[in-house]
């Protein structure tokens, strides 16, 4: 399945050098070359395959696990994209980092798909046929809702392109939160359509209709939540459909939970919907050489607190407690993605950091044991898994749950994720608010460091008081309410003559 990447390094260079000077920016000056490559089915397929390595940014791939530092799951002693002014309350149009590079990259990603959908309508050849048309359609489409996702989870109100732009039309004004929505629900509509209705795993790394499923569900619940958090019922039941789909689409849990996370397992697993291709040493990522040694990621100790212990019961309550190891009988999951001072694979196969540890821990749940040691010349080529059925199967309890309460469903969802690492069921008799609680936990260790968690919090509602209350980070914590929306770029607002209206609050 790793054919996908083959071509992204001469895919990237022929049709898009361009496109990446300015994310909105005018048509290049060398129109003659970048028509003439679109001359037949194979260039279409390399330009597909550089759509797909839009997605290669580190941001949005084998970066993401620096998203968590922005929350109560760990610190970034780096400050990679700008992190701790961030989490310390600096959020403003000139912070830079994320607040620039999460619109900038967007951007830039979404004019490459523009430019290919554009040449592919135009496009005349027999040579494809109009079920490979709309698939090609179907898949770019589906690249252009995730990156517009970002931009809306983001910053809300952003302009709207759809199309390459000239330069008489560069400058592009703000439409509403909503248009934005319902240009990723349009696109994602056409992609579950257009997109052939197989596991991921049988696709050759191509995205497919349960890959537009699982984004959607993700961005459909991003929005279920009211400004005091109450669940929006029509909201939950506009992403059911697409979660009853992919709870009967045939995708499994993964025998052992790191076989996800794992180059050699990664291939074939019957629980990754869409992930991010690479393949060393052409097309590789530095991951195990950020987290493994330069520790860039910190996990903190109010996250390792959070896991149970093997009885299912919380740190303080449970008599399995050691207060000599922290790691004893807990829930193997906290052994998966956390170490403590080194990595040790076991068998003598173990590395000392080369940075500091300034929680004491590290992150291991994406590091390759084979690797070792981890350094400058270490090439990395796990992929970064986009969805899988753990979130697939949390998201589906989290519906239910607000639907109808803590039915059978509801558990046997929830009690799978937590029986693939051998951890307890839940007790019977939870009311709605405690099993909200224990799935939003289950989310919080499941999936830690996958991205994800500052934008639950965000739409859960919750980010004021649960990161105002860290009290063991290495840097203070500060979330203010207008945080729920970033600042655009101040100097994408200075460029464009007035037409971009910052956001309110800024």
């Amino acid at each position: 399945m790793k054919k996908l990447i083959t071509y992204i390094k001469v895919a990237v260079i022929l049709p898009f050098a361009w496109s990446c000077a300015d994310f909105l920016d005018k048509n290049p000056p060398d129109q003659l070359s970048s028509q003439m490559f679109w001359e037949n089915k194979a260039d279409f397929e390399n330009a597909l395959t550089a759509v797909y390595g839009s997605l290669q940014n580190s941001m949005f791939s084998h970066g993401m696990p620096n998203w968590d530092v922005l929350t109560d799951n760990g610190y970034g002693q780096h400050n990679y994209w700008g992190s701790n002014p961030i989490v310390q309350g600096n959020v403003f149009p000139s912070t830079g980092g994320y607040i620039s590079s999460v619109y900038y990259d967007s951007y830039r990603a979404i004019a490459r798909v523009n430019i290919f959908l554009n040449h592919l309508a135009a496009y005349e050849g027999s040579d494809i046929g109009p079920q490979e048309r709309s698939q090609f359609e179907g898949e770019a489409k589906y690249v252009r809702a995730f990156f517009y996702s970002f931009l809306y989870m983001s910053y809300g109100s952003v302009p709207l392109v759809l199309d390459p732009l000239s330069l008489e039309d560069q400058f592009q004004p703000k439409v509403s939160d909503e248009e934005i929505r319902q240009q990723i629900i349009t696109d994602l509509s056409d992609a579950i359509q257009q997109l052939p209705d197989v596991l991921y795993q049988n696709n050759n790394g191509h995205a497919v209709k349960s890959s537009a499923e699982a984004l959607m569900a993700r961005i459909l619940l991003y929005d279920a939540y009211d400004p005091q958090g109450n669940a929006r019922i029509d909201a939950m039941n506009e992403a059911l459909p697409y979660l009853a789909s992919l709870m009967a689409a045939g995708y499994q849990l993964a025998p052992d939970y790191t076989e996800v996370f794992r180059d050699g397992t990664q291939e074939g697993n019957p629980e990754i919907l869409f992930s991010i291709k690479f393949l060393a040493p052409d097309n590789f990522t530095p991951m195990d050489q950020w987290y493994g040694d330069w520790l860039v990621v910190s996990p903190l100790q109010n996250l390792v607190d959070t896991y149970e212990y093997t009885d299912g019961l919380p740190k303080g309550q449970s008599p399995l407690q050691d207060p000599n190891d922290e790691f004893a009988n807990r829930d193997p999951r906290l052994g998966y993605t956390v170490f403590e001072d080194h990595v040790d694979w076991g068998g003598g196969n173990t590395h000392v950091p080369s940075n500091n540890r300034p929680t004491g821990y590290g992150l291991k749940k994406f590091l390759t044991p084979d690797l070792i040691p981890y350094g400058y010349s270490t090439r990395s080529q796990q992929d970064w898994v986009v969805s899988r059925f753990g979130e697939v199967l949390l998201m589906y309890a989290e519906v239910l749950n607000e639907l109808e309460g803590p039915s059978q469903d509801v558990y046997n969802a929830v009690n799978r994720v937590r029986g693939r690492v051998g951890m307890p069921s839940l007790p019977v008799g939870l009311s709605q608010q405690e099993m909200r609680e224990r799935i939003r936990h289950e989310r919080r260790v499941e999936l830690a460091f996958e991205g994800l968690r500052f934008y639950d919090l965000k739409r859960w509602k919750t980010a004021e008081e649960v990161l105002n209350a860290v009290d063991d980070g290495v840097i203070p914590y500060n979330f203010e309410s207008r945080f729920y929306k970033w600042p655009l770029p101040q100097s994408e607002i200075d460029r464009n003559d007035g037409i971009l209206v910052q956001n309110p609050d800024y």
